[in-house]
């Protein structure tokens, strides 16, 4: 297992070669991420249809990090892990532009992931996969709620998910091999998903399909549109993603490992 010191200079590294991918490469790397936490979305919200309570939110919380498993082992370029190149950066191995780059090129190719999963699965039907509409409806309104979401408290959960998300990066690089790699992540993100964080590439997929399930269902859904996702979810959402992934983990761990070394 690397120590955390050796995690630490890792990642320093990865972040510095995200920010020199190719733009193509990097664009179609952000795409099969944003589907695979979408994927990851679709599969936890069937996993826990239905289930009340705490159990409900165990399933949910089982299923996603699937999504992100994805992510890391397969090889795609995430936003919300890529908070971390902060790390790169502080170091003089990645330049802020090259990090600013990399967070446009990937939001926009994770956008797109996001809302071609939900877009497939609402139009593919897969909401009719317990027969009925309840489920469609249970969609509307998981995407209802996070629209109404007060800015604070969507701003604040996204601090905490991404501090999730960014430690479930980071402790991956501890491991050697795949089935500890993929254990380390997922824990993290199991805890995120169980105490209902808010989490901008995720919403990506949970919003959309709301959006376009109250269309092709015909479920009424008062304040639930574009508009409100952008103002309401998505832009305090990502705020916090940002500081939770950039500010509290990556410099965090950039002034434990690096600043208070140098400065002895």
């Amino acid at each position: 297992m690397n120590s955390p010191a050796a995690i630490a200079n890792l990642y320093a590294d990865t972040g510095a070669a995200k920010t020199h991918l190719p733009l193509g490469k990097m664009f179609v790397l952000a795409i099969f991420a944003g589907a695979f936490i979408a994927l990851g979305g679709l599969g936890s919200s069937i996993a826990s249809f239905g289930v009340p309570g705490a159990i409900g939110r165990i399933l949910s919380a089982l299923v996603f990090p699937i999504g992100l498993m994805m992510v890391l082992v397969a090889g795609a370029e995430l936003f919300t892990g890529n908070c971390l190149i902060i790390v790169s950066v502080m170091e003089k191995r990645a330049t802020w532009l090259g990090m600013l780059r990399n967070w446009g090129v990937v939001y926009l190719g994770n956008f797109i992931g996001g809302v071609v999963i939900a877009a497939l699965a609402v139009f593919g039907h897969t909401l009719d996969i317990f027969s009925g509409t309840d489920y469609a409806n249970a969609v509307v309104k998981v995407a209802m709620t996070k629209v109404n979401l007060p800015f604070l408290d969507a701003f604040i959960r996204g601090i905490l998910c991404n501090v999730m998300v960014c430690v479930a990066v980071w402790v991956s690089f501890a491991a050697a091999d795949l089935a500890g790699k993929v254990l380390a992540l997922c824990l993290p993100v199991f805890l995120f998903v169980l105490c209902g964080f808010e989490h901008c590439i995720a919403n990506m997929y949970f919003i959309p399909a709301g959006i376009f399930a109250s269309m092709e269902y015909q479920i009424h859904a008062s304040n639930l549109s574009w508009l409100s996702f952008l103002l309401h979810n998505l832009i305090p959402v990502t705020l916090g993603n940002i500081v939770g992934g950039s500010v509290l983990v990556g410099l965090g761990y950039w002034f434990a490992y690096y600043s208070c070394c140098r400065d002895k």
